[in-house]
């Protein structure tokens, strides 16, 4: 049984504007409709949870997509907090040896064969599986006049995706273990990584983009009226 976990209780701040990042819409539909469909709609994924806002005005009530549940909770203030409720409200049949998929509730354009290829790597690697692109731009350091102070290798570097996929048992326990620590990660790798963990590399799509600012809506919506 493989469950998909969506944050969604972040305020888009970042973005700007009144309304959260994951209700803005490209080609006719909200963002965390389209990353929900998509889930869904794949055969490997049983259900999902999504972490809301307390109180969330735009979630349009969903129980169910494509046959398959969808759960609500409550989310936290960071990511990491979001993650966790999630997995506490996995119904009662998700063993902790089940792979789950964390996915980015603004992030639309996520391709099924990407799913296949990071639960694929996953279920073999027992420290989980991300999806990530290789870095190809040169890097620059800066000062904090923010001129130029070195040109930074970019080889074995690569951008982190989602979704990034892990056990039920692991993922919780380096949630829990960067919360006694103090330490706010800023994806569930991160957190895995702590525990002296090193999870596989699985090349996805360049165009699996998260929508971030103006110019990222733009593009989301350009690149779903073409895949869509």
């Amino acid at each position: 049984m493989t469950w998909a976990l969506l944050p969604a209780a972040g305020s888009g701040r970042r973005f700007g504007g009144e309304v959260p990042k994951q209700y803005l819409h490209a080609a006719g539909k909200p963002l965390i409709e389209h990353a929900l469909d998509t889930l869904l709609s794949h055969p490997a994924i049983d259900g999902v949870v999504v972490a809301l806002a307390a109180g969330d005005p735009l979630w349009p009530g969903w129980t169910s997509l494509h046959g398959k549940p969808i759960v609500t909770c409550i989310g936290g203030g960071e990511r990491a907090d979001s993650v966790f409720a999630a997995l506490q409200a996995l119904p009662d049949g998700v063993a902790d040896d089940e792979l789950l998929l964390v996915h980015d509730a603004a992030r639309p354009n996520l391709c099924a064969g990407d799913i296949d290829n990071l639960v694929d790597v996953a279920n073999a690697c027992a420290d989980g599986a991300i999806l990530a692109a290789p870095v190809r731009d040169t890097l620059k350091r800066a000062d904090e006049e923010v001129r130029i102070v070195a040109t930074e290798s970019r080889a074995n570097l690569w951008r982190a995706l989602t979704p990034q996929a892990f056990r039920r048992g692991v993922l919780r326990r380096a949630l829990e273990r960067a919360k006694v620590d103090g330490v706010i990660v800023t994806d569930e790798a991160m957190a895995v990584e702590r525990l002296g963990l090193h999870p596989a590399l699985v090349e996805g799509r360049e165009d699996n983009l998260k929508v971030t600012t103006p110019a990222d809506l733009a593009l989301a919506e350009f690149l779903l009226a073409r895949t869509k």
